[in-house]
């Protein structure tokens, strides 16, 4: 075709009678995506921000699959299937937390968080996002975990009660060690909060009720131990893997919870 012939149909094709008559629309949608969709878009991308992310990995799964192996091939047993429930509330923490409190802390100091809230996504659907975002790698740790725990030779003794309070207590604990991470990022520099979480990660670790119960700590130590929001989830989770139902680290998550949430809603700030 010349180029003589055609001109006359790029003529017409730019014709917006012609538009309109074929029921073409190239009109820009000037509105914002439904709200459900916004929060599912910035979840899927936290997500796969925190994939990314090499000290995420370490935290949430290199360090939770060596404290199993080790266990395993160092020592006799598996700790007479109390240290891979341990194990699985360490990722929690790890996840909810550590990586939380980091992340937010220098999206905070960059102006990320000021520049996100402003969009149509806005405050809360930022925060459901990030929420979202860890409930999805906590699901992803716990499977992976659990898996590697069977193959080398966990028999938790599981029963229908046990199993939803377990779930009750991730839940619960996810939202606040989470409402923890966010009062730590919204009020200190991004440097003190990578600091001071990786110096609480640590302390609780060892000594939270996570890895080690708080049967094993002498005294009143014990009771302060189980008093811990890790404590609380340890406990739970080691309890519900020996078929025994107990209720009352619920009770101390949900308070924790509830104080956590309070402390950010009034501490966090946006903008650095």
């Amino acid at each position: 075709m010349s180029g003589g012939q055609r001109e006359p149909i790029l003529r017409q094709a730019q014709d917006p009678a012609v538009v309109q008559d074929a029921g073409l629309d190239f009109t820009p949608a000037g509105g914002a995506a439904p709200a459900g969709r916004r929060v599912l878009a910035h979840g899927l991308t936290e997500t796969k921000l925190l994939v990314r992310n090499g000290e995420q990995l370490l935290l949430a799964l290199i360090i939770p699959v060596a404290i199993l192996v080790a266990a395993r091939f160092i020592g006799t047993r598996l700790l007479g299937d109390q240290l891979p429930a341990s194990v699985l509330a360490l990722a929690v923490w790890s996840s909810a937390f550590t990586s939380i409190a980091i992340a937010t802390g220098f999206e905070r100091r960059y102006g990320v968080l000021e520049r996100l809230a402003t969009t149509p996504l806005g405050r809360s659907g930022l925060l459901t996002g990030k929420a979202m975002a860890v409930v999805i790698i906590v699901l992803g740790q716990l499977v992976i975990l659990t898996v590697v725990a069977l193959l080398l030779g966990w028999h938790p003794a599981f029963t229908a009660p046990t199993v939803l309070l377990a779930v009750a207590a991730v839940v619960i604990a996810i939202i606040a060690f989470v409402a923890f991470a966010l009062l730590l990022a919204g009020r200190l520099r991004a440097e003190a909060t990578l600091a001071l979480a990786n110096v609480i990660y640590v302390i609780l670790l060892v000594g939270g009720g996570l890895v080690i119960p708080a049967e094993r700590f002498p005294g009143a130590l014990a009771v302060v131990v189980r008093l811990l929001p890790t404590g609380a989830l340890g406990e739970e989770l080691r309890a519900a893997a020996a078929g025994t139902a107990t209720g009352w680290p619920l009770l101390v998550l949900a308070i924790w919870a509830a104080v956590f949430i309070l402390l950010a809603r009034k501490a966090f700030r946006w903008v650095p």
